[in-house]
C-alpha cells in the first residue's frame, strides 16, 4: 500500500507533519511518501487569476502527487481555528481541477497543537467535509499537548493511551 502523508502547515518544524509522518510509519508495510505543501506553488486564489492563467501548476503537482496514493495521513494545522492560508490556498486551487481531490481513498485525518485544544477545531472542519472533496475518513484523531505527548529524541508518541488511539486510527486504513 502506498500512503501519502503530510501535515497541512507550512511551518519547517511542523508539529503535524511530524504526526503525520510518525502515524504513516506504523502502516506496517506501508510504502509512505511524505509531502511538503511547501513545495507546490500557487498564487492567492482568485476567479480573476485563474482566467489569466488558467490551472496552477502547483495544484496540478499536488494531485499528481495524491492520485499515487493508495491511502492518506493528513494532520491539520490550526490557524485560529481554521486551515493555514496557505494549505487552503492550495486545497482551493486542487478543488478547481478535481473537485474530489482525495479521490474517495481511506484516509485518516489528524490534528495536533501545543496546547490542550490539539486543534479539535479544524479537524471537526476537515471530518465534516471531506465527503464534498473524495474524503474517505476511516478515523480522525486530536492529539492535545503535542509536546508533553510526543518525544522528539525517541521520534515516537510518549503518551501509551495517545499512542494506541493512533495505532488503532492507522489499522483502520
Amino acid at each position: 500500500m502506498k500512503v501519502i502523508a503530510f501535515g497541512a502547515s507550512t511551518s519547517s518544524t511542523s508539529i503535524n507533519k511530524t504526526l503525520a509522518t510518525y502515524a504513516a510509519n506504523l502502516i506496517e508495510g506501508a510504502e509512505v511518501k511524505v509531502l511538503n505543501i511547501n513545495d507546490y506553488n500557487v498564487p492567492m486564489f482568485s476567479e480573476d487569476t485563474e482566467k489569466e492563467i488558467g490551472q496552477a501548476e502547483g495544484a496540478q503537482a499536488f494531485l499528481r502527487d495524491l492520485a499515487e496514493a493508495d491511502a492518506f495521513v493528513i494532520s491539520f494545522a490550526e490557524h485560529n481555528g481554521h486551515y493555514p492560508a496557505a494549505y487552503k490556498n492550495l486545497f482551493d486551487w486542487a478543488t478547481r481541477i478535481e473537485r474530489s481531490v482525495f479521490g474517495e481513498k481511506p484516509a485518516v485525518y489528524l490534528a495536533t497543537s501545543p496546547g490542550p485544544g490539539g486543534a479539535q477545531t479544524v479537524l471537526g472542519s476537515a471530518t465534516g467535509s471531506a465527503s464534498f472533496f473524495g474524503g474517505n475518513v476511516k478515523a480522525s484523531l486530536s492529539v492535545p499537548n503535542f509536546y508533553d505527548n510526543f518525544d522528539f529524541e525517541s521520534g515516537a508518541i510518549s503518551n501509551e493511551e495517545i499512542a494506541q488511539q493512533i495505532k488503532d486510527a492507522v489499522a483502520k486504513l
